[in-house]
Protein backbone atom coordinates (compact mmCIF):
# COMPACT_ATOMS: atom_id res chain seq x y z
CA UNK A 1 0.00 0.00 0.00
CA UNK A 2 2.73 2.47 0.90
CA UNK A 3 4.41 1.80 -2.46
CA UNK A 4 1.26 2.89 -4.30
CA UNK A 5 0.98 6.04 -2.17
CA UNK A 6 4.66 6.82 -2.64
CA UNK A 7 4.46 6.34 -6.44
CA UNK A 8 1.32 8.48 -6.62
CA UNK A 9 2.96 11.23 -4.57
CA UNK A 10 6.04 11.17 -6.82
CA UNK A 11 3.85 11.34 -9.94
CA UNK A 12 1.94 14.27 -8.44
CA UNK A 13 5.20 16.17 -7.85
CA UNK A 14 6.32 15.33 -11.38
CA UNK A 15 3.08 16.78 -12.74
CA UNK A 16 3.57 19.89 -10.58
CA UNK A 17 6.94 20.41 -12.23
CA UNK A 18 5.72 19.70 -15.78
CA UNK A 19 2.26 21.35 -15.67
CA UNK A 20 1.98 23.46 -12.50
CA UNK A 21 -1.12 25.48 -13.40
CA UNK A 22 -3.12 22.49 -14.65
CA UNK A 23 -2.09 20.36 -11.67
CA UNK A 24 -3.03 23.07 -9.15
CA UNK A 25 -6.37 23.70 -10.85
CA UNK A 26 -7.25 19.99 -10.80
CA UNK A 27 -6.04 19.65 -7.19
CA UNK A 28 -8.07 22.68 -6.08
CA UNK A 29 -11.13 21.30 -7.85
CA UNK A 30 -10.79 17.93 -6.13
CA UNK A 31 -10.19 19.48 -2.71
CA UNK A 32 -13.10 21.92 -2.98
CA UNK A 33 -15.36 19.09 -4.10
CA UNK A 34 -14.21 16.82 -1.28
CA UNK A 35 -14.59 19.64 1.26
CA UNK A 36 -18.11 20.38 0.03
CA UNK A 37 -19.14 16.70 0.09
CA UNK A 38 -17.81 16.21 3.62
CA UNK A 39 -19.49 19.41 4.83
CA UNK A 40 -22.82 18.37 3.34
CA UNK A 41 -22.67 14.85 4.77
CA UNK A 42 -21.63 15.98 8.26
CA UNK A 43 -24.46 18.53 8.28
CA UNK A 44 -26.98 15.73 7.80
CA UNK A 45 -27.79 15.95 4.09
CA UNK A 46 -29.11 12.58 2.96
CA UNK A 47 -28.19 12.85 -0.73
CA UNK A 48 -25.56 15.09 -2.33
CA UNK A 49 -26.78 17.30 -5.13
CA UNK A 50 -24.49 16.59 -8.08
CA UNK A 51 -25.10 20.00 -9.71
CA UNK A 52 -23.99 21.88 -6.60
CA UNK A 53 -20.98 19.60 -6.12
CA UNK A 54 -19.87 20.16 -9.72
CA UNK A 55 -20.35 23.92 -9.42
CA UNK A 56 -18.18 23.94 -6.31
CA UNK A 57 -15.53 21.93 -8.14
CA UNK A 58 -15.73 24.41 -11.02
CA UNK A 59 -14.91 27.21 -8.56
CA UNK A 60 -11.79 25.35 -7.45
CA UNK A 61 -10.74 24.58 -11.02
CA UNK A 62 -11.49 27.96 -12.61
CA UNK A 63 -10.66 30.36 -9.77
CA UNK A 64 -9.06 29.00 -6.59
CA UNK A 65 -6.34 26.89 -8.23
CA UNK A 66 -5.22 29.38 -10.90
CA UNK A 67 -5.52 32.40 -8.61
CA UNK A 68 -3.39 30.71 -5.95
CA UNK A 69 -0.83 29.71 -8.57
CA UNK A 70 -0.39 33.25 -9.88
CA UNK A 71 -0.62 34.81 -6.42
CA UNK A 72 2.32 32.78 -5.19
CA UNK A 73 4.31 33.59 -8.34
CA UNK A 74 3.70 37.28 -7.57
CA UNK A 75 4.71 36.75 -3.94
CA UNK A 76 7.99 35.19 -5.13
CA UNK A 77 8.67 38.35 -7.14
CA UNK A 78 7.69 40.72 -4.32
CA UNK A 79 9.84 38.91 -1.75
CA UNK A 80 12.73 38.00 -4.09
CA UNK A 81 12.20 34.28 -3.53
CA UNK A 82 13.32 34.48 0.11
CA UNK A 83 12.10 31.63 2.34
CA UNK A 84 13.32 32.60 5.82
CA UNK A 85 10.85 32.72 8.72
CA UNK A 86 10.59 36.52 8.76
CA UNK A 87 9.78 36.63 5.04
CA UNK A 88 7.22 33.83 5.40
CA UNK A 89 5.56 35.81 8.20
CA UNK A 90 5.43 38.90 5.96
CA UNK A 91 3.96 36.89 3.09
CA UNK A 92 1.26 35.41 5.33
CA UNK A 93 0.43 38.84 6.77
CA UNK A 94 0.24 40.44 3.31
CA UNK A 95 -1.98 37.63 2.05
CA UNK A 96 -4.30 37.77 5.07
CA UNK A 97 -4.71 41.55 4.91
CA UNK A 98 -5.17 41.88 1.15
CA UNK A 99 -6.01 38.71 -0.75
CA UNK A 100 -8.01 36.74 1.82
CA UNK A 101 -10.82 39.33 2.07
CA UNK A 102 -10.98 39.43 -1.73
CA UNK A 103 -11.14 35.63 -1.95
CA UNK A 104 -13.91 35.55 0.68
CA UNK A 105 -15.86 38.15 -1.27
CA UNK A 106 -15.45 36.28 -4.57
CA UNK A 107 -16.46 32.99 -2.97
CA UNK A 108 -19.57 34.49 -1.34
CA UNK A 109 -20.60 36.06 -4.66
CA UNK A 110 -19.99 32.83 -6.58
CA UNK A 111 -21.77 30.68 -4.03
CA UNK A 112 -24.76 33.00 -3.77
CA UNK A 113 -25.19 33.84 -7.44
CA UNK A 114 -24.10 30.62 -9.15
CA UNK A 115 -24.53 27.75 -6.68
CA UNK A 116 -27.60 29.03 -4.81
CA UNK A 117 -29.02 30.90 -7.82
CA UNK A 118 -29.83 34.03 -5.82
CA UNK A 119 -30.50 37.40 -7.38
CA UNK A 120 -27.97 40.21 -6.97
CA UNK A 121 -30.47 42.09 -4.81
CA UNK A 122 -31.13 39.11 -2.53
CA UNK A 123 -27.43 38.46 -2.13
CA UNK A 124 -26.70 42.12 -1.39
CA UNK A 125 -29.32 42.08 1.40
CA UNK A 126 -27.66 39.06 3.01
CA UNK A 127 -24.17 40.59 2.72
CA UNK A 128 -25.37 43.92 4.17
CA UNK A 129 -27.00 42.11 7.09
CA UNK A 130 -23.77 40.20 7.71
CA UNK A 131 -21.74 43.43 7.68
CA UNK A 132 -24.23 45.09 10.04
CA UNK A 133 -24.00 42.10 12.39
CA UNK A 134 -20.19 42.35 12.38
CA UNK A 135 -20.38 46.01 13.38
CA UNK A 136 -22.84 45.21 16.17
CA UNK A 137 -20.73 42.34 17.52
CA UNK A 138 -17.32 43.93 17.16
CA UNK A 139 -18.05 47.60 17.73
Amino acid sequence: MSDIVNETWQEYHKQLQLHPLRTKAITASALVGLNYAIAEKTSGVKKLQLRRLLLMMLYGFAYAGPFGHFLHKLMEIIFDGKQDNKTVDKRVLLEQLTISPWNNFIFMMYYGLVVEGMSCFGLSLIVCNMVDMCYILHG
